[in-house]
């Protein structure tokens, strides 16, 4: 009867570290960029934007790595990609 209860404690606090990890890694949104904005970038992780056909300003975000080690999202307005392909 102990070993179950051993167990099933076990099973819970797995649980409960399983759900810690998730909520610390959910995506958040973004912060608006803002010009003169510290950026202290270690690392990119990724940077995305909305696929357009149109040469047009539009909303990019980018997720780094800063010198501390924590994960930051910032979005900023960049020119589209189809701006390098159009006249």
């Amino acid at each position: 009867m102990n070993m179950r209860i051993l167990l099933v404690a076990s099973a819970l606090a797995c649980t409960g570290f399983a759900g810690l990890a998730l909520a610390d890694s959910a995506p958040s949104q973004p912060v608006p960029y803002h010009y003169g904005m510290p950026l202290h970038v270690n690392k990119v992780i990724s940077m995305t934007e909305p696929t357009t056909q149109d040469c047009k300003v539009v909303t990019a975000e980018m997720r780094f790595i800063d010198n501390v080690g924590k994960q930051e999202d910032i979005s900023y307005l960049k020119l589209s990609d189809a701006c390098h392909y159009q006249n």
